[in-house]
């Protein structure tokens, strides 16, 4: 399609919007002229950035909710009466290795960051495939093209969602709908504050986890979601976001198996 997604009068769902990439990405939207419903199950934060976007709903919910999910396009449609746009921005994280990780851990990164977007995309998609002209916009990560050690939970999800998106994509392929599947390098959010540790995680071990973690994490929000919006108007099918994470994107073809030998000495472990 080549034609440019216009953003203007469009309504646009963004999950994870009371903070990070998804309060940038909320705010970038309001700004080009779309109407918001925002979702979020932290209800201060996500009624902060609503009150300061004119018309925008503000849903609570926490995402590994499945019937909060499925009721969604019923609030959504009595607020906003249609759904152009769906953004599956939410996500959690979890430090430590495998073994060090109890299956209820790894089940609730994969509820958020990889069942929640599959469920919502289910239960909007009647309305979006529906619409002349609509986008899908599925939220991976760095780590859904690399895997490092440490991150298997993490890693899992976010590849889940990029097989996920690449096939949905191709599925709507010459179709109104389009689905981007974004690849973000470091950005400056919450996320590794608010990481959870295994419980088999020794507490000095998760505390330089952490702070190695949010070393890396350099790049603005605000700038992050600008790249997203260019993406969302050009119907990229792939976009990644920042230099770091196209330098690793770049490693990880031309060392599609060995690639952690490099990039791990690079950055020191």
């Amino acid at each position: 399609m080549g034609r440019p997604f216009v953003l203007r009068d469009k309504v646009a769902l963004v999950t994870g919007a009371a903070s990070g990439i998804g309060a940038a990405l909320a705010a970038a939207l309001a700004q080009a002229g779309a109407s918001l419903a925002l979702v979020d199950r932290d209800a201060e934060g996500l009624e902060r950035v609503a009150a300061a976007l004119p018309g925008a709903s503000a849903h609570r919910l926490d995402l590994t909710d499945a019937a909060g999910i499925a009721a969604l396009p019923e609030a959504v449609l009595a607020r906003h009466g249609t759904l152009d746009i769906l953004v599956n921005n939410a996500g959690v994280a979890l430090g430590g290795r495998f073994a060090q990780l109890d299956l209820d851990e790894f089940e609730w990164v994969m509820d958020v960051n990889f069942r929640a977007a599959v469920r919502a995309t289910h239960a909007f998609l009647p309305i979006l495939a529906s619409r002349p002209e609509a986008q899908i916009v599925n939220l991976s990560s760095l780590y859904g093209l690399i895997a490092p050690p440490g991150q298997t939970a993490y890693a899992a999800s976010k590849f889940a969602l990029r097989g996920f998106s690449e096939a949905l994509r191709h599925e709507y392929a010459g179709t109104g709908l389009s689905v981007m599947v974004v690849h973000p390098g470091g950005v400056a959010t919450a996320i590794a504050r608010n990481a959870r540790t295994g419980r088999g995680v020794e507490p000095a071990e998760a505390v330089r986890g952490r702070v190695a973690f949010e070393r890396h994490l350099r790049l603005p929000p605000e700038a992050a979601a600008a790249q997203i919006l260019r993406g969302m108007e050009r119907r990229a099918p792939r976009l990644i976001v920042g230099n770091d994470a196209r330098q690793v994107a770049f490693i990880q073809r031309l060392m599609p198996v060995r690639y952690w030998a490099l990039i791990g000495r690079a950055i020191g472990e």
